[in-house]
């Protein structure tokens, strides 16, 4: 079921996100070649510690740390170590959810390290591009959820790349995963609701350089790698679909 929120909702989810997208702001230029992602997981947890904010993620369904940290062929939920160390050429996504006072925010930023190849700044720079095609498919009057997954998977594959099927965009805000679920391709087995004021979804393209197929590392239970072992990249921010039309919440 969507559930549609109030105003007052709206601005207690927006409050969480501007806090989250401070963080990033913050923190992202910090992360660099010869740190663990385990020290990226670090930084973005202290900080929210010391705002005395919560960290969803950590201990979700046994989820074990603060933040998703996901170098090269890692789609997502990538889980920090000490032991994986960022080299120069890498592509990092970090995920984040972030609560204040019982409203959910979630974004992801995908970073360089260093000087990365022009194949890999390509589908970082596409999958951002999709992102925000996919927000402004969502802000046109009388939007569906799957011109979102046209949008987004449209870029995507004029580029040859892969569009994850498995994993999806969804509502947030009260919850880490509500309805409705955002997919980021096209398909008539998918649900397609009309976009409505009061909706507030986390749109979030998981780009794949070359199959659109992943698999879940059968150790953790938690890591999706792609299947051909190419790069992957993601991009998130959480939007709310207010009376004055569609808000981007998670910056500043």
């Amino acid at each position: 079921m969507i559930v549609l929120k109030n105003e007052e909702q709206i601005d207690g989810i927006r409050t969480s996100c501007k806090l989250l997208a401070e963080m990033f702001e913050e923190i992202g230029p910090k992360i660099e070649a010869g740190m663990s992602t385990y020290d990226v997981d670090k930084l973005f947890h202290e900080w929210m510690k010391r705002r005395h904010l919560g960290a969803p993620c950590l201990g979700y369904m046994g989820y074990p740390a603060a933040t998703c940290v996901s170098v090269n062929n890692v789609v997502i939920h990538g889980i920090p170590s000490k032991h994986e160390i960022l080299r120069d050429g890498d592509i990092v996504s970090v995920d984040i959810c972030l609560e204040k006072d019982g409203y959910i925010s979630d974004s992801t930023h995908t970073y360089e390290i260093g000087k990365v190849s022009d194949e890999v700044h390509q589908l970082n720079t596409v999958t951002e591009r999709c992102l925000y095609l996919g927000i402004e498919a969502a802000s046109k009057p009388g939007a569906r959820i799957q011109d979102i997954a046209a949008a987004v998977s449209g870029l995507a594959r004029k580029h040859g790349y892969g569009v994850v099927r498995d994993y999806c965009g969804h509502g947030v805000g009260l919850e880490m995963h509500e309805d409705p679920e955002i997919p980021n391709y096209v398909s008539l087995m998918n649900p397609n609701p009309r976009i409505r004021k009061g909706m507030v979804m986390a749109i979030e393209p998981m780009i794949n350089m070359g199959t659109y197929k992943v698999d879940t590392d059968g150790k953790d239970g938690w890591t999706v790698r792609t299947l051909d072992g190419k790069p992957a990249c993601h991009w998130e921010h959480t939007v709310a679909i207010t009376d004055t039309g569609l808000e981007i919440l998670t910056t500043l």
